[in-house]
């Protein structure tokens, strides 16, 4: 009897786990049907590089189309920077160079490192967009590009630093695939992205997810990001220059960096940033930046006391550059601007985004506090040195 009644445990237990698992396997197909709705096909790529819609209706089966249409135009790049060698195996050590002295080495030479990053074809003649910090100071750029043997030589065209972007320049003789620039200011959060690049030199590795963030401001060594996107696609060393791309395949940012103390937080240059510039980038081979040569900063209220502002609106004239449009204007340090164009100004963003709007050659109007009063100021800007 005993016997009898531990078989019918053992078979309700069986059965039970069995419904269980039935339960989680619906669960699952349904998850599946909520998450990944079918959608209609994505676009063919024509019209004018703008995409309108968020993208959010997207399936397993349109993503693997998708980064099937884009992958030939995404290339893998690799540098050689040339810096000093020592023939001592220990000198190479920073460290240790600079506790004996260079005298310790018999004669220094030239070696060359290598760097990996990604691009992408924006150009059928051949010029590919990314990051200024995967070229900078390379004096080789080699690009592997899908359909060739072997890689093809590069050269930088145009980059800025301050926006951490180049585009290269390959000559292969033959129209090239491309991709097309979205729009990344209509992009929604929550959005479903497509990261593709080279991370740690597997190349075109696809990852996907979502957009978690717009306009985050971002330090990384001395390079200050003011509006990247955030995104927990994952990105890796090897990623950076490559394209972040809505699901029909538009790129609406360029993969820049990941924070390496946290997993699934990435960023991305948008791309609207990008196409503001790039008609500078590729003819003119820097980007053209009004100018009028001060360093401001916020006015918190121990400045406000101090300066006897009423309050804490307003840009700090912190530093006016010797020589520049400010100071032949006779705008002065401790200055504090609170209007531009007939514009309050609450933060030094304000004042940037106005140089930033102007054209070479206008005239700002600013009206700044100084010494317990008001009083205007013209300064004309100049194309930044």
């Amino acid at each position: 009897m005993l016997k009898i009644r531990e078989r019918f445990s053992i078979l309700s237990i069986l059965l039970a786990g069995f419904i269980l698992g039935a339960v989680f396997i619906a669960g699952g197909v349904f998850a599946y049907k909520f998450y990944f709705p079918q959608t209609v096909a994505a676009e063919d790529g024509t019209g004018d590089g703008k995409q309108e819609g968020s993208g959010l209706n997207v399936g397993p089966a349109d993503i693997a189309g998708t980064v099937k249409k884009v992958s030939p135009a995404v290339v893998n790049i690799e540098t050689f920077v040339e810096r000093e060698g020592y023939t001592s195996p220990f000198m190479n050590d920073p460290f240790f160079r600079e506790f004996f002295g260079r005298d310790f080495d018999v004669n220094p030479y030239p070696e060359k490192t290598q760097g990996i990053g990604t691009g992408f074809i924006f150009d059928k003649s051949g010029l590919i967009i990314t990051n200024e910090h995967v070229v900078h100071g390379a004096s080789e750029i080699q690009v592997t590009i899908a359909g060739f043997d072997k890689p093809v030589k590069a050269k930088v065209i145009g980059s800025d630093r301050e926006l951490d972007l180049a585009v290269l320049k390959v000559e292969v003789g033959k129209d090239l695939p491309t991709l097309k620039l979205g729009n990344s200011d209509k992009l929604e959060v929550g959005s479903w992205v497509i990261a593709i690049g080279n991370p740690y030199g597997l190349d075109h590795t696809v990852t996907v997810g979502v957009i978690s963030a717009k306009g985050r401001p971002v330090t990384i060594s001395d390079r200050l990001y003011k509006n990247l996107l955030q995104t927990d696609a994952a990105i890796n060393p090897g990623n950076s220059g490559g394209p972040l791309l809505d699901t029909s395949g538009k790129v609406i940012g360029i993969n820049t960096a990941v924070n390496a103390s946290a997993q699934g937080i990435g960023f991305a240059i948008p791309i609207d940033t990008v196409d503001e510039v790039l008609d500078d980038l590729v003819n003119k081979g820097k980007v053209i930046k009004p100018y009028i040569g001060v360093y401001l900063q916020p006015v918190d209220k121990e400045l406000a006391d101090y300066f006897g502002s009423p309050d804490t609106d307003g840009a700090l004239v912190s530093y006016v550059v010797p020589g520049g449009p400010a100071e032949k204007a006779g705008l002065k340090r401790g200055d504090i601007i609170i209007e531009v164009k007939n514009k309050k100004v609450k933060t030094p963003d304000d004042v940037i985004e106005a140089v930033k709007n102007s054209k070479i050659g206008d005239s700002l109007v600013l009206q700044v506090f100084r010494d317990k009063h008001t009083e205007f100021i013209t300064v004309k800007t100049v194309e930044k040195p």
